[in-house]
């Protein structure tokens, strides 16, 4: 064993010798996996070349000399948690940077663990106001969660837009609602963008827009910027990052074992059944597989439906029952759950995605998550095994970019040193990722052409100018700066919102009934809805009167279960899937839409004083009390909620609550006491336990 140890030191030292510290690297890597499967402690000679390679959290303090041990403690931060925390190398480079006031923009693998770098400048430079940007819903509940632990007892953790900051504060949002606080804060000591390369259009086509218009407004007002994302080889020149060091960064903390079974399978779709079903089989450990489409999830969740038993655990027995009583029986998620299966897309409620990362983080809970992108943008979670079903995302191919991300959530410090990479089908060609973020032309009529001129070209300049004077022609110059300074407008498409002002003020008659929608007899609602509708023809994925007949039925969601909906829309031929999907755009994309032509209307109807505030509130929450839904997005579902009203706990209807007030009630109250009092079942008690583990503090 000895003669094994010292010959594969003896090789990483050779490559460390001839500058090849990516490679030395791995091969330590695979040798602390081999140390960890035989249960080895480490020779001061592993010890030293861990320091030798930048991983120094992997020192093993018992077996280092004293210059390892020094090492260990003194690239030691506080990261907000009871102890301290050694970061590696790059880690402390990159720390390093950003104590000095640095703009930077990082390019670093999923394994890097980039959230010590953050919680580290929070806890020493003590900012006042931090905004970060995440690019999903569920990543900012997971953000939440870690940064409230630490610092809710010295910051107010905002991440929802109608909460008042307070006087230190650390925003999470999705950059469609961070533009919301640009009147409400002043500066932003630091603003930090998650995955910032999905400010080009190349990556992320229908949200770059709105990430980029908060780059430059939001950046406007913040004195440091931190960007980071994976996998960019070289950042384009362009005017929002001119100001930024770009820092590309190779270094990982675990190695990835690839295995090209696509080339054995040769398409061949009985093999390819074969091989997922053998290695899901050849071990008991967490895999994720990454399936592309909703149309795979469905094709890989019947093979396992077909070929694995049911595992006949309590845990996911109760969930599975859970499900069943709370969505339906017949759902295909119900039943994998029994199998030890999860799904996870970006259409399920967020509770119920987070519900399932936490059980596959929990050892005795979901083995395996059939995904989509969603699992790469909207949680940051690793296994052992990652599955490369299918080569797509969503119609179009796989880029290189996408599929290294995903392949990079294999393996995990300290748990997984390798992580197992299985390709079932044929990857896209090794390429190096340029990053080149452009000027989306569908934000120029919501920027000031003297503000902002020096982003723009002439040509960009001299349409921006005619767009201001058409909008000031329709609304009046001053109205329209007014709107524009405030940001009020939550579509990034000006086009779409000169064409709404153009048919308000040309045709004032056809917009006759709009406050119609604050009526509570649904049966008046049609004729608005269908207008609102067929501004954006296509944009709600359904035929417009089934999207109607959701909207209108929807409205008993908080006196109606789930199930209960979903017979009433039996004849809509909406299943538990669609409902999913027509809710999240009613909430999103629809709410978005009526707040445009909501402040519109004041300025061109006003007059007709159509103001639609009160249902735009209601399609906004999908038809819950505000603070129900917002619950939500902290892992509590509706459910539970329904049950914690009707037990006069806490009382939802209260104008009063906010989000913030209802978590200092919760904790108030406490679990023990809301257990006592509310009629819960065995799982709806483990959710709890999850709930409040994201509201206490550390």
């Amino acid at each position: 064993m000895e003669n094994i140890i010292f010959d594969r030191c003896y090789k990483i030292n050779e490559l460390l010798t001839s500058k090849k510290d990516n490679e030395a690297r791995e091969e330590l890597i695979k040798l602390l996996d081999f140390h960890n499967s035989e249960k080895l402690e480490y020779v001061p000679l592993v010890n030293h070349l861990i320091r030798e390679t930048g991983l120094f959290p992997y020192l093993q303090q018992e077996t280092s000399s004293w210059e390892e041990r020094y090492i260990y403690e003194i690239f030691k931060v506080n990261i907000g948690e009871e102890k301290p925390v050694t970061l590696h190398r790059e880690q402390s480079f990159l720390l390093k940077k950003l104590l000095e006031g640095k703009n930077i923009a990082v390019s670093a693998p999923t394994s890097f663990g980039k959230s010590f770098v953050i919680d580290a400048f929070i806890k020493i430079k003590k900012p006042k106001n931090v905004i970060i940007i995440v690019p999903t819903i569920a990543l900012t509940d997971e953000t939440r969660r870690r940064l409230y632990k630490k610092f809710a007892n010295e910051y107010k953790i905002i991440t929802t837009t109608e909460v008042e900051p307070a006087e230190k504060n650390i925003f999470i949002f999705p950059q469609e609602r961070a533009i919301n606080y640009l009147e409400k804060v002043d500066y932003f000591d630091i603003m930090i963008i998650d995955e910032f390369y999905k400010a080009s259009t190349l990556f992320d086509k229908t949200r770059s827009p709105s990430l980029v218009k908060a780059i430059i407004k939001i950046g406007a007002k913040s004195k440091q910027k931190y960007f980071l994302a994976p996998n960019i080889s070289t950042l384009e020149e362009n005017p929002f990052t001119a100001d930024m060091e770009f820092i590309h960064l190779d270094f990982n903390t675990v190695f990835l074992e690839k295995h090209d079974l696509y080339k054995e399978i040769n398409k061949n779709s009985e093999l390819k059944s074969n091989a997922l079903i053998n290695i899901l089989k050849t071990k008991d450990t967490k895999s994720l597989i990454y399936a592309g489409t909703y149309t795979n999830i469905e094709n890989v969740s019947n093979l396992i439906l077909l070929k694995f038993p049911e595992k006949n655990s309590d845990l996911l027995n109760q969930f599975a029952n859970w499900l069943g009583n709370n969505y339906d029986y017949n759902w295909s998620l119900t039943n994998l759950i029994k199998r030890g299966t999860g799904i996870h897309n970006g259409r399920l409620h967020r509770s119920l995605s987070q519900i399932q990362i936490k059980l596959f983080e929990d050892e005795n809970g979901i083995s395996n998550i059939i995904s989509t992108s969603s699992i790469i943008e909207g949680v940051n979670t690793s296994a052992e095994n990652v599955i490369i079903w299918m080569n797509k995302n969503g119609n179009s191919n796989l880029n290189d970019f996408t599929y290294r991300n995903i392949i990079g959530r294999g393996g995990r410090m300290f748990k997984h040193f390798i992580g197992k990479v299985y390709i079932l089908d044929k990857p896209p060609a090794n390429t190096q990722t340029t990053l080149n973020i452009e000027f989306p032309e569908e934000i120029l009529g919501d920027l000031d052409s003297k503000k902002y001129d020096n982003l723009l070209t002439r040509e960009q300049l001299a349409r921006l100018i005619l767009y201001q004077e058409e909008m000031g022609d329709i609304l009046g110059v001053e109205v329209y700066n007014r709107l524009k300074a405030e940001s009020l407008f939550q579509s990034s498409n000006s086009e779409l919102i000169k064409s709404i002002a153009i048919d308000m003020s040309v045709n004032p008659e056809s917009w006759n009934g709009l406050n119609y929608l604050n009526s509570t007899k649904r049966n008046q609602w049609d004729k608005s809805l269908y207008k609102i509708i067929n501004l954006q023809p296509g944009n709600w994925e359904t035929k417009n009167s089934t999207f109607v007949e959701f909207i209108k039925i929807l409205r008993n969601n908080w006196f109606k279960s789930i199930p209960d909906l979903l017979k009433d829309l039996e004849s809509c031929d909406i299943g538990i899937d669609e409902f999913f999907k027509l809710e999240k755009n009613v909430t999103f994309k629809f709410a978005s839409l009526l707040k445009d032509v909501n402040i519109l209307q004041r300025e061109l109807l006003k007059e007709k004083n159509y103001d639609i505030s009160q249902f735009i509130a209601y399609i906004s929450h999908a038809f819950l009390p505000s603070v129900v839904f917002q619950l939500e997005e902290y892992g509590l579902p509706r459910m539970i909620s329904k049950k914690i009203h009707k037990s006069e706990v806490i009382d939802f209807y209260d104008q009063e609550l906010t989000i913030h007030s209802v978590i200092e009630k919760f904790n108030l109250i406490g679990i023990n006491k809301i257990k006592q009092n509310v009629e819960l079942d065995e799982f709806d008690n483990y959710i709890l336990d999850y709930f409040f583990d994201g509201i206490k503090i550390n």
